[in-house]
């Protein structure tokens, strides 16, 4: 602890707050002196001396102490001092030093809640939070359901796991912690042997409501396949598409750090690749209203005999029904409608109709 104080602040002013070494002169039934040197004489007594008296019983004269100054003078003429003032100081300090050189520390996980787990780090309670797990750890349950996702949390009580300091505030006695960051210079390095556009094949480890998570190469590496890459057609639930254990070939979209994102649906042939050949403006389409949402109603085009055409969806404007409530009275989700086509853009996979009476 010397190394975190300036000797040449011995010579300054005194203030209140600042800590101090100072050697235990003599110790009383509830208190303790402090030769200060050039500062003088302090006191740790009443209330801090009952404070710490358990990290006091064993201090015998000739020890040196770290105290914090909490008053200049008192009535007696004595320097008031706090020793767990300036513990639990000095304990911030260290953590700060401990984030800046990026270390690592074995914590026992004490609880759970929704968000994260708990713990602490040299006595400071600390949080660990879901998005800061490593992926091995994460919980990956579908539709995101909250009494799962805390029942998976629950399992890693009492277990030991190893983490960096991720961010902290001494002031409002924050310390977050951080699982997958012990692992991110690591990651990234293997990452280097990837570049966006390679096909990597790999094995579905976790299906969530936002997508699905796949191991890939050799490293044993892991990415996100995101629900909008899971397939052309819109995907409401992504286990419709792929399970935990499915061998499936993916394209690299994005690195970026230590996180790699997929694409299941470059792979496929896009459907409205050649949709101008088929379709145009003004033409009457038959589809299966698929979905309502605050801009409409996603319709499922239908091909000439009634068969589902190559997951083309186009959407029906909340304008051409007036308000919500009316557009759900007009149409009914899984029945066939027809339609015109207002208009068509391929490239940005849109299709905009109209209700035919």
């Amino acid at each position: 602890m010397k190394e975190m104080l300036d000797k040449n602040d011995l010579l300054k002013p005194l203030k209140v707050g600042e800590i101090v070494e100072g050697k235990v002169l003599g110790k009383g039934k509830s208190s303790i002196f402090l030769d200060l040197g050039q500062m003088g004489t302090g006191i740790i007594y009443g209330k801090e001396f009952s404070e710490a008296k358990d990290q006091l019983k064993n201090v015998k004269p000739g020890d040196n102490l770290f105290v914090k100054i909490i008053d200049l003078e008192n009535e007696d003429g004595y320097i008031e001092l706090s020793v767990s003032g300036a513990s639990k100081e000095l304990t911030w300090t260290k953590l700060s030093q401990m984030k800046d050189k990026e270390e690592t520390v074995m914590i026992k996980i004490l609880g759970a809640n929704k968000g994260g787990l708990t713990s602490e780090v040299l006595g400071i309670p600390a949080f660990l939070p879901v998005s800061q797990l490593d992926s091995s750890h994460y919980p990956r349950v579908e539709k995101g359901d909250q009494a799962k996702i805390l029942k998976e949390l629950q399992k890693f009580i009492g277990q030991d796991l190893e983490v960096k300091i991720f961010d902290l505030s001494a002031r409002e006695g924050k310390l977050i912690l951080s699982e997958r960051a012990k692992e991110t210079e690591k990651i990234k390095k293997l990452l280097t042997n990837y570049k966006v556009g390679d096909v990597v094949e790999g094995e579905i480890t976790g299906v969530t409501d936002f997508g699905a998570f796949i191991k890939f190469g050799s490293e044993g590496l892991e990415g996100l396949i995101h629900i909008s890459e899971l397939d052309w057609q819109l995907v409401e639930e992504p286990a419709e598409i792929v399970q935990v254990g499915d061998k499936v070939k993916v394209k690299i979209i994005d690195i970026s750090g230590d996180k790699v994102s997929l694409s299941l649906k470059a792979l496929k042939k896009d459907p409205w690749q050649d949709l101008e050949a088929q379709y145009k403006k003004g033409d009457q389409v038959k589809g299966i209203v698929t979905k309502f949402n605050p801009f409409g109603a996603f319709v499922q085009i239908l091909r000439t005999g009634g068969e589902k055409s190559s997951k083309i969806q186009g959407l029906c404007h909340i304008s051409e029904f007036g308000t919500k409530m009316k557009m759900e009275k007009t149409l009914e989700i899984g029945k066939e409608y027809d339609f015109r086509i207002l208009s068509i853009d391929p490239k940005e996979h849109r299709m905009s109709l109209e209700l035919l009476e």
